[in-house]
């Protein structure tokens, strides 16, 4: 289909441009390549773009967290300048050109919702695409409030259309075995969507420190490793829905463990269970990654959330990068992977192993949230551009 709007209008595009960055210097690029096959679309049609995303979790402003340092970045990719503001305004921009906005989460407003900041930002556009499918299962101003001031004119992006696409070819799979991995630290935010997964999938690996509050709820010591007491209640009741389900949940059985990152000689591999004080676990032990190994290989159908450990400090990446050869082995031989989550993401960049899987998501959350429910505020009621 080809686009229902004419050039010489503008497009609001929603991106996702929360992108790692570390000593002010940006460690992957993948979500703002991913964005690029809308936009020089966009600009084929003579079509102004103007894109919007947020960056972090800043209270306020916090120059911390300036979308200024994409623009560099983004002009090389996109081949024109790109015109930045730090208002809710692009007045003196040519036509055909690409505006980038702030950091959305500047305005408390975006969080929030508010139906003005809404209103604000729509009268920037003629159309609204969303092509972040990383934030679309919140319902904030620019990814769901927006909508109702393009009734006729909200659309997917050629991003958030492949996203969808691909992550319903796993979720409608009838391969088996079918293997969820797990790992990062967000265990609030991702425990109850592994609950979809149970009696779907044939096992659920939890490593990282998604592990340490089911060791502490078994009755393990996990010395410094991250744990919030709330977590406790939570890994109850996924536990119980677990056991009476068809569906087998592994955790970690040794860690590699430190009392400080920073310092190599401070470092050794103990029992999940019995870690010592003062002492936190960093990545997965040899024992698990030859358990989880044996999951993984003979699997027929894999996502991958999380890594292992505290993966961008090479002495415990090794976990994370055993489990991204072990899938990108069974990948080779037929198997189906989606990998999904920033982390994961930027490790399997630094590895150079984007290329090894089915597909890299550009969603975390979204993507385990996908499976949960597919009726995702930010994709509600979205016609495709083409």
């Amino acid at each position: 289909m080809a686009l229902d709007f004419s050039s010489k209008q503008t497009a609001l595009i929603r991106v996702d441009y929360n992108v790692p960055i570390k000593n002010n210097k940006i460690l992957d690029l993948t979500r703002i390549e991913a964005s690029l096959p809308t936009i020089k679309y966009l600009l084929q049609h003579k079509i102004t773009v103007i894109l919007m995303s947020h960056l972090g979790r800043p209270k306020n402003v916090d120059m911390k967290y300036s979308l200024k340092i994409l623009i560099k970045p983004l002009e090389k990719l996109i081949g024109k300048k790109v015109y930045f503001s730090n208002k809710i305004d692009f007045k003196s921009m040519p036509l055909g050109s690409v505006g980038l906005l702030e950091n959305l989460r500047f305005y408390p407003e975006e969080i929030n919702n508010d139906p003005a900041f809404c209103k604000k930002l729509s009268k920037l556009g003629d159309v609204y695409i969303n092509d972040a499918f990383g934030a679309s299962h919140r319902a904030h101003a620019s990814t769901y409030g927006i909508h109702k001031f393009f009734p006729n004119k909200k659309y997917k992006g050629l991003l958030l259309d492949l996203e969808l696409n691909q992550i319903n070819k796993l979720k409608k799979t009838n391969k088996s075995p079918y293997t969820i991995i797990v790992g990062g630290a967000k265990i609030g935010s991702k425990i109850h969507m592994l609950q979809s997964f149970l009696n779907t999938a044939d096992y659920i690996l939890i490593g990282g420190g998604m592990a340490f509050p089911f060791i502490k709820y078994m009755g393990g010591e996990i010395g410094n490793s991250i744990f919030q007491e709330k977590e406790l209640k939570v890994v109850e009741s996924f536990l119980t829905k677990a056991k009476n389900s068809n569906t087998k949940i592994l955790l970690p059985k040794d860690c590699v463990v430190t009392r400080d990152i920073t310092i190599k000689t401070d470092q050794k591999i103990v029992d999940i269970m019995s870690i010592p004080t003062q002492f936190m676990g960093v990545d997965i032990g040899p024992q698990t990654i030859n358990i989880f190994k044996e999951v993984i290989m003979n699997s027929k159908a894999i996502m991958w959330n999380g890594p292992m450990g505290v993966s961008e400090v090479s002495d415990f990446s090794h976990g994370t990068q055993s489990i991204a050869n072990f899938i990108k082995q069974v990948t080779l031989s037929g198997a189906y992977s989606l990998i999904g989550g920033g982390d994961t993401v930027s490790d399997v960049s630094r590895l150079g192993l984007k290329q090894a899987f089915s597909y890299v998501s550009t969603g975390g959350g979204a993507m385990l949230e996908f499976f949960k429910n597919e009726n995702l505020p930010g994709i509600e009621n979205l016609k495709s551009i083409k």
